[in-house]
């Protein structure tokens, strides 16, 4: 008797037969291409560091200009001293926020940007100009909006108070609303903002419906009360004292040395 071809077991044995085929394939394209979505993750990042500086024009060869322009240090926010014997370029901030080894808790009352917990160690991108003198400095921020964590570059001038830029390159927020975070408009506000008071020691930006100090107020995004409040207070987080205070000021002072 001829076999039945369009028996249950053979139907079951092509179909697994296919699904281990297919997951084969994936695992290995997925392997391939890991290194090229590392690069390209490089690359997207040193764009983004080149446009919050204010650096990145059309046509702009990014690779060539981030080697030229920008130097990237690890820097420990626990001993602020350079971090030594680490891969600069793979090492992840945000990864290492996750990592209860790499990073510090943060209690309620000190996390206003909503973030758990803070890496311990640092990406920090120093532009000078062409005498070696500091011109730009670039820091990572992030922070809670209304739907999820808004991830962002804030770029200084050389007296680590003055805004160059800001870059918020990846969020959740409402398109339209809170996603106007991305609007060139509104990221234009923020140049010659200063962050601090007369004393470089508390955080004076707000953002506001209200604008009356045109030094420190920033024109809150119309119908997004909540990612407003969250940019905010991301930069009350950022440059207070669990955040990037204590480095600027060492840096100020011009004693940040090598670990």
């Amino acid at each position: 008797m001829a076999s039945n071809n369009d028996s249950l077991k053979k139907t079951l044995i092509v179909i697994i037969s296919l699904c281990l085929v297919c997951a084969v394939i994936v695992s290995g394209a997925a392997v391939g291409l890991k290194p090229l979505q590392k690069q390209n993750a490089a690359l997207d990042m040193q764009r983004n560091v080149l446009d919050s500086a204010g650096l990145l024009e059309p046509g702009t060869d990014v690779v060539a200009l981030f080697e030229e322009r920008v130097e990237t240090k690890l820097i420990n926010l626990k001993t602020l001293e350079v971090v030594e014997g680490r891969d600069v370029v793979a090492f992840d901030p945000i990864a290492a926020a996750r990592d209860p080894e790499l990073s510090t808790n943060l209690s309620k009352e000190n996390d206003p940007a909503g973030i758990g917990r803070r890496e311990d160690i640092t990406k920090v991108y120093f532009i000078n100009d062409e005498e070696g003198n500091l011109e730009t400095l670039v820091l990572h921020i992030r922070g809670y909006g209304l739907w999820g964590t808004m991830f962002g570059l804030i770029a200084l001038q050389p007296d680590l108070n003055t805004v160059r830029g800001i870059n918020f390159y990846e969020h959740s927020e409402t398109p339209g609303l809170g996603g106007e975070i991305t609007n060139p408009r509104w990221v234009q506000t923020w140049q010659g903002k200063e962050i601090y008071g007369d004393e470089l020691e508390n955080v004076q930006i707000d953002v506001t419906k209200n604008v009356t100090d045109e030094t420190h107020d920033i024109d809150a995004l119309s119908g997004a009360t909540l990612t407003s409040n969250g940019v905010e207070y991301l930069i009350e987080f950022w440059f207070g004292e669990n955040g990037y205070g204590p480095l600027l000021e060492k840096i100020r002072k011009g004693e940040l040395t090598n670990g």
